[in-house]
C-alpha cells in the first residue's frame, strides 16, 4: 500500500513514463511512500481503478498528455465516485494551458501547470499534514534543474529490456513554431553534464542499448552534443541505438566528424522539415536554411549510416495541396528513410489560433484536435491526406518494400503517384488502414501492373527480394504463379545482426 500512487496510461507498452519517474525520484523523504504505476489506454478502465484502488492512496498524481485524455477523464471520474477521499492531482502538457472546458479538470482536485518536479512533491507534503491549498491550480515555476534528482535508476531491468528508455541532456528550444507547444519553453536549459553522464553510464552498465533523447534540440549546443556523442562512442558498446531530434539546418564539421565514426543504424536523427515553404514558414514564426537543410541530407544520407525520420505538416494556415505536394517531393529527394506526414493539431496554449479567421482553420473538438479544414483545403482534401498519411506510413515507412515502392513514381511527382495509388487503394477496399502487410503487398503488384502497366515478372522479382529482405522465406499466395529463387544473403536476419530496432532494421538494407 502506498499513501501517494504515480499513474499514467502509455501509448503503448514499450513507451515508458518519464515524466512519472521525474516525479518520483524528486519526492525526496516521501519517495518510501509512493507507488508508480503505468498502464496503458487499451486497458480496461475497471482493472486499473482497482489496481489504483488496493493500494488505498491518498493521493493519486496522473499525467495528461493528448494522446490519454479521454481514457484519464473516465478514469479520474469513476476514482472520485468510489472514493471521494483521495485526492487526485493533474499534470502534463494537456491540462496546462486553455482548461476551463476540459472535463478532467472539473472531476479533479488539484492541477499543477508546467515543471512539475518539484511542486508535486510540495503539494503532496502539505496535503500530507493537512494543510491543503485553497487554490485549485498551481503554476509551478521552472525548477533549476540543478534541484531536479535524475530519475534514471527507476527504469528497472524490465524496462531496459523491453521498453524505450527516455534521457534528457536539455529542456527548453529556442524557437517559436506557432504549432509547437516547445516554443512556450524558453529558455533552453541544460543538466551538468557530469551527473548525466554518470546516470547514462550506469544505464549502459545495466544493459540499456536504445536511448531516446526527447531535447527538442540536440544539436543545439555544440558543446553539450559533441560531448554526448563522444561518450557513446568511448564506450563502443554493441546493438547501440540513439535517437535526436535535430535542428536541420545546424550541423557543423565537428559534429559532422563524430556521427561519420557510428556504425550504420546507430544513430536516429528525427529532423522537423514541417514545410519547405518560406512564405508559410514566416507565416507561422518558423526559422529555417533550406539550402543548409538539403546539404545536410545530403551529407547524411550518402556518407553516413545515420537512419533519418522526417516531419511534414499538412494543414498549416496559407498551405494548398499543391505546395505541399511540392515540399514532399523535395523530401522524398532528399531520401530519408521515414516521412511522416503528420496532420496539424492545434495543441492547447499554442499561437497557431491567431490564423483561425485569416485562413478558415476548423479542427476538431476533440483530441488529438487535428485541421478538418481549411480554406484552401476542403474536408474531403483533408481526409484524403489522411488517407495517404496512413498508408505512406504502412507501405514506405516500415520499410517492407523498399526497392519496390519507388518504381511507383518512376518519372513522375512521388506525391502525386502515392495518392494515386491511395485513391485506388481506398476505392477497392473502403480503408487505408488495417489492410494486411501482405494484402498490400498485392495491391501494389496489380496497381503497378494492371494499372501502370508494369512487367509482372519484374515485379514479381522486385517483390520477392522485397520480402527476403525482411526475413520472410515463405513465397505469398500471389507470387505462386512465378519462378522464384531464395537469396541467401537477402534472407539474413538484419535485426538479429545489428540488434537495431527492427524497422531500422530493414531500412538498412539500402544502405549496405
Amino acid at each position: 500500500m502506498a499513501d501517494i500512487v504515480l499513474t499514467t496510461l502509455n501509448a503503448r507498452y514499450h513507451h515508458a513514463a518519464f515524466g512519472l519517474r521525474y516525479l518520483l525520484a524528486n519526492l525526496g523523504d516521501l519517495r518510501p511512500r509512493a507507488a508508480m504505476l503505468e498502464f496503458g489506454i487499451q486497458e480496461s478502465s475497471s482493472e486499473i481503478l482497482a489496481a489504483i484502488v488496493a493500494e488505498r492512496p491518498r493521493i493519486v498524481g496522473i499525467g495528461v498528455y493528448i494522446w490519454n485524455v479521454a481514457p484519464v477523464t473516465r478514469l479520474v471520474r469513476e476514482l472520485k465516485r468510489l472514493r471521494p477521499e483521495i485526492v487526485v492531482v493533474l499534470g502534463g502538457p494537456e491540462v496546462s494551458y486553455e482548461t476551463d472546458d476540459l472535463p478532467v479538470v472539473s472531476a479533479a482536485d488539484y492541477v499543477i501547470q508546467g515543471e512539475a518536479d518539484l511542486e508535486f512533491a510540495a503539494l503532496c507534503r502539505r496535503l500530507l499534514t493537512g494543510n491543503a491549498p485553497a487554490e485549485k491550480f498551481m503554476a509551478a515555476p521552472v525548477p533549476s534543474l540543478s534541484d531536479v534528482v535524475l530519475p534514471y535508476d527507476l527504469y528497472d531491468a524490465e524496462d531496459i529490456a523491453q521498453r524505450v528508455i527516455y534521457v534528457e541532456a536539455s529542456r527548453g528550444c529556442p524557437f517559436t513554431c506557432e504549432f509547437c507547444l516547445s516554443a512556450l519553453e524558453i529558455p533552453v536549459r541544460t543538466f551538468d553534464l557530469d551527473r548525466f553522464l554518470g546516470a547514462m553510464d550506469s544505464l549502459l552498465n545495466r544493459g540499456a542499448r536504445w536511448f531516446k533523447f526527447v531535447d527538442r534540440t540536440f544539436n543545439l549546443n555544440l558543446r553539450v552534443s559533441r560531448r554526448i556523442l563522444e561518450f557513446f562512442l568511448e564506450r563502443n558498446v554493441p546493438g547501440l541505438h540513439l535517437h535526436f531530434e535535430m535542428i536541420p539546418d545546424r550541423l557543423p564539421e565537428e559534429l559532422k566528424s563524430l556521427i561519420l565514426r557510428f556504425p550504420p543504424g546507430a544513430l536516429q536523427f528525427e529532423i522537423g522539415i514541417q514545410t519547405f515553404n518560406d512564405d508559410i514558414a514566416e507565416l507561422i514564426s518558423r526559422r529555417q536554411d533550406n539550402r543548409l537543410v538539403a546539404e545536410n541530407f545530403a551529407f547524411l544520407t550518402r556518407e553516413t549510416g545515420v537512419h533519418l525520420h522526417a516531419d511534414l505538416i499538412f494543414g498549416l494556415p496559407g498551405e494548398s495541396l499543391e505546395s505541399f505536394a511540392a515540399g514532399f517531393d523535395r523530401l522524398v529527394g532528399l531520401s530519408p528513410q521515414e516521412i511522416q506526414v503528420g496532420m496539424l493539431k492545434r495543441l492547447r496554449g499554442t499561437p497557431i489560433v491567431r490564423h483561425d479567421a485569416t485562413w478558415g482553420m476548423r479542427y476538431s473538438p476533440e483530441p488529438p484536435y487535428e485541421i478538418l479544414e481549411t480554406s484552401l483545403l476542403p474536408f474531403e482534401t483533408v481526409q484524403r491526406m489522411r488517407r495517404f498519411s496512413q498508408l505512406w506510413d504502412r507501405v514506405a515507412n516500415r520499410g517492407h518494400l523498399t526497392e519496390t515502392l519507388p518504381r511507383l513514381w518512376r518519372g513522375q511527382s512521388p506525391f502525386a503517384a502515392f495518392l494515386e495509388f491511395s485513391d485506388w487503394l481506398f476505392e477497392r477496399f473502403g480503408k487505408s488502414h488495417s489492410v494486411a502487410r501482405n494484402r498490400l503487398a498485392e495491391e501494389l503488384f496489380r496497381y503497378l501492373t494492371e494499372v501502370r502497366g508494369n512487367s509482372e515478372s519484374e515485379i514479381a522479382e522486385s517483390v520477392w527480394r522485397d520480402f527476403q529482405r525482411s526475413g520472410r522465406t515463405d513465397k505469398p499466395a500471389f507470387l505462386s504463379r512465378f519462378t522464384l529463387s531464395l537469396n541467401p544473403e537477402l534472407q539474413r536476419d538484419r535485426h538479429a545482426v545489428t540488434k537495431l530496432p527492427a524497422r531500422q532494421s530493414r531500412h538498412l538494407t539500402t544502405q549496405e
